[in-house]
């Protein structure tokens, strides 16, 4: 081989590239620019990062000197000879007074009796978060400042318990100013395109700077020590850094690309001018450089002419399966896979007048799902909307799939606790579950035919998202230590999915009835029936396991029973999620229906929350929790809704994992945690057949003419009459035609004379009524 020939071809190759070396050169400055562009951006956000965490720092410390310098003044005025001389006379109203004389802004100082009953009688127009704080001096015992809202403002109230020797007696409150704690905050160092705010629980009482950063901003959130307050920070998403370069490797990588483009924008001036023979194999610009795609060609496809047709005669569907929350009927007799489409037809009407064009489609365990998941479907697509089908998986995977696939709309078609032969619809449009009007809006569009029709049907998809769902929870919800759980689904839907949750949460799950079956061949599949439970009793005693879990037909409802046999009523369970959520949210609204207790309110009150009683309904629950914004919500039926955390639904699965990991963490077994919760003497839900199959009316009779003297009573859902000791209650359930009514008492005497007096009343309406107490 002759070598002489080398320095040769390399020159011949240079030739060659010699019209591409310019190019080369502007493509190696243009990344050198990037790389250099994205050193300065990475350098401004680690600056801009540093600058807000100090502001949040200095502001977080400024605050608690503040607040610290109240609580410690508090505790110094509760020892002044006047405040003390006021306690030991025990005129309370002159202690409050020297309370605040002298103390520069304070809008409010009182000293309340130590069973703060005053106090009480002031809700709700003196607000709940002042008694809430009041409470928390009580179980404290010690000084306790949290932001509440009076008079329509957020404020600062400091509570603690006021002495006299060694007599509590009474309990202390100052309000003050939020300014007191909002300066430190005012005064940061802000820089821009960043956020800070100072936070109780969910609720913001200050912010600035970029509001839509707000979402981010716990990440950054510091407390302030000695308080239930934090400050939040949050600044935009950081610079991703090219190939993993940080501020210094861009701007080296920056500098070397740059020398090498020198070089080769200066090379071709260096390579001598060079004719080498055209032998047909030299690439050519047109070789190099590759067209693009030719332009489509017209496909010539003609358009169809759409003449109008002649509107059909109106459709005539049962108004009756249309129900308060839901839509709800016999399969055969009320509802097939016609009327499903008409529902589906009409529901994608009301989506195209919101613009909403995708629709997730589940179902559960039943016979008849199948079919009338088709006629829902095609029903859909009739009014161009695009199904999701996410094949046979529980209610509330449904209602996550709307989430998780970002459509904002879902039905799961089920029967919920219903016989075999009941299935129905429930139904979520542009993220609010329909209910009342918008039910009834269905059945109009139908009987009107008030229906879109496309002009070209909508999609259909297949999704299996129940491994997103397990992974989902099990990322926010790991037990402490192992708890060995029996779990009975009923044979309903849940059987596959709840074991597994709990499962991967950590849990020894032993299944009982978990092999789907729309016939529901063991027991019906409502844990709020204490006879559907013996099962799951006896397995639970058998294996020694630590807890026996039960979910209803569609996995939205949880039943809770405990190694020692007992049924732990779902009003119950409620308290220990609040006092668990309370924790970490001070003050929040927790939202319960007529039916559970009324110990249940005042649990509440003394763990720092604002409870509020409502209708029954899974529909109605979840919008009052928007309307108050509410972190937690339970039914006496055994939904639960968790707003903190997850996302508002009713899931008696997620529900299960997040009552685990509350009892992981208890040193007691988790039967002694439940058996130690408030309880008295209380029956279940009793299900009455109404007269002429119409409860509504038959209540709405009995709201009129029953008299119950030296009682408190309440028509939010029925009627529902409160004595000091007990209470009852009767409403039309609205998904079957039956009364329902639930006594509670705290002793046996008092169950029985509220049980008597309703019974006078009930029988005094109507005479023929059968009643089993």
């Amino acid at each position: 081989m002759n070598t002489e020939q080398e320095p040769g071809k390399a020159r011949v190759a240079l030739a060659h590239a010699r019209p591409y070396l310019p190019v080369v050169a502007a493509i190696l400055a243009l990344l050198a620019l990037w790389l250099g562009w994205s050193g300065w951006q990475q350098m401004q956000d680690d600056s801009r990062r540093a600058t807000l965490e100090q502001g949040r720092d200095m502001a977080a410390q400024s605050t608690q000197r503040v607040l610290k310098g109240d609580l410690d003044k508090l505790v110094e005025r509760l020892a002044s000879d006047d405040v003390q001389a006021a306690l030991a006379a025990g005129d309370l109203a002159a202690a409050g007074t020297a309370l605040g004389e002298g103390w520069n802004g304070v809008q409010e100082s009182s000293v309340f009796p130590p069973d703060l009953q005053h106090a009480y009688e002031g809700l709700p127009k003196t607000g709940f978060g002042r008694i809430a704080v009041l409470e928390a001096a009580v179980t404290e015992d010690k000084p306790v400042l949290w932001a509440i809202r009076a008079d329509g403002k957020p404020a600062i109230a400091l509570a603690a318990p006021a002495r006299a020797g060694d007599t509590v007696a009474g309990i202390a409150l100052v309000r003050l100013p939020l300014a007191r704690a909002t300066l430190g905050l005012q005064n940061a160092t802000l820089p821009d395109d960043s956020y800070l705010a100072l936070r109780q629980g969910s609720f913001t009482l200050f912010e600035r700077g970029d509001a839509s950063l707000s979402q981010g901003a716990e990440r950054r959130a510091v407390p302030i020590m000695g308080t239930g307050l934090r400050v939040a920070a949050a600044v935009p998403a950081p610079v991703i850094s090219p190939f993993g370069l940080g501020v210094l490797g861009s701007f080296i990588a920056a500098l070397v690309l740059l020398l090498l483009g020198y070089i080769l924008w200066r090379l071709p001036s260096r390579i001598g001018d060079l004719h080498v023979a055209d032998d047909g194999t030299a690439p050519t610009l047109s070789q190099v450089l590759v067209d693009g795609p030719p332009p489509e060609e017209d496909a010539g496809k003609a358009q169809v002419a759409v003449r109008d047709a002649p509107k059909p005669a109106p459709v005539r569907i049962d108004r009756g399966i249309f129900r308060a929350y839901d839509i709800r009927g016999v399969v055969g007799q009320t509802l097939d896979t016609g009327v499903a489409e008409l529902i589906g037809q009409s529901i994608g009407s009301l989506m195209q007048e919101k613009g909403l064009e995708d629709i997730v489609v589940g179902r559960d365990g039943r016979l008849s799902g199948p079919d009338l998941v088709e006629g829902l479907s095609r029903g859909l697509r009739k009014a161009g909307r695009n199904v999701i089908d996410i094949g046979m998986v529980p209610t509330p995977v449904v209602y996550f799939g709307a989430f998780h696939l970002k459509t904002g709309c879902c039905i799961s078609v089920t029967g919920s606790h219903n016989p075999p032969d009941y299935n129905g619809f429930k139904i979520v449009v542009g993220g609010e579950t329909l209910h009342g009007d918008a039910i009834t809006d269905l059945h109009s569009r139908v009987a009107e035919n008030r229906m879109h029709e496309s002009l070209s049907p909508g999609g259909h998809s297949e999704r299996d998202i129940s491994e997103d769902y397990v992974q989902r929870i099990a990322e926010d919800v790991q037990i402490a230590r192992p708890l060995k759980v029996v779990v009975d689904a009923g044979n309903g839907v849940a059987g596959d999915i709840g074991p597994r949750v709990l499962e991967a949460i950590g849990a020894e799950v032993i299944p009982l009835f978990c092999e789907i079956d729309g016939n529901f061949p063991n027991h019906h599949p409502d844990p709020s029936e204490p006879h559907n439970l013996k099962d799951l009793i006896d397995t639970v005693a058998r294996f020694e396991a630590d807890l026996g879990i039960a979910f209803d037909g569609d996995g939205d409802r949880l039943g809770v029973v405990t190694r020692d046999g007992q049924n732990i009523f779902a009003d119950r369970l409620l308290m220990l999620f609040a006092a668990d959520v309370l924790e970490r949210n001070p003050g929040a609204v927790i939202l319960f229906d007529v039916k559970c207790t009324g110990r249940l309110p005042g649990h509440i009150l003394r763990h720092g929350g604002s409870p509020l009683m409502w209708k029954t309904g899974h529909s109605l629950v979840k919008a009052k929790m928007r309307e108050t914004e509410a972190e937690l919500a339970g039914e006496m039926s055994g939904h639960f809704f968790f707003g903190e955390r997850w996302y508002g639904f009713d899931d008696g699965i997620y529900a299960a994992a997040r009552l685990l990991e509350i009892l992981a963490t208890e040193q007691q077994t988790p039967s002694e945690v439940l058996n130690a919760l408030p309880n008295g003497v209380s029956t279940p839900e009793i299900k009455v057949d109404a007269p002429d199959g119409d409860p509504h009316t038959f209540v709405e009779r009995f709201v009129a003419r029953s008299h119950f003297d030296g009682a408190r009573l309440s028509t939010i859902d029925g009627l529902r009459v409160d004595w000091p000791d007990g209470w009852g209650l009767v409403r039309a359930s609205n998904t079957t035609p039956v009364l329902v009514l639930r006594f509670d008492g705290d002793s046996e005497e008092a169950l029985a004379r509220i049980q008597q007096a309703f019974r006078e009343q009930l029988l005094a309406l109507d005479p023929e009524l059968s009643l089993p107490f």
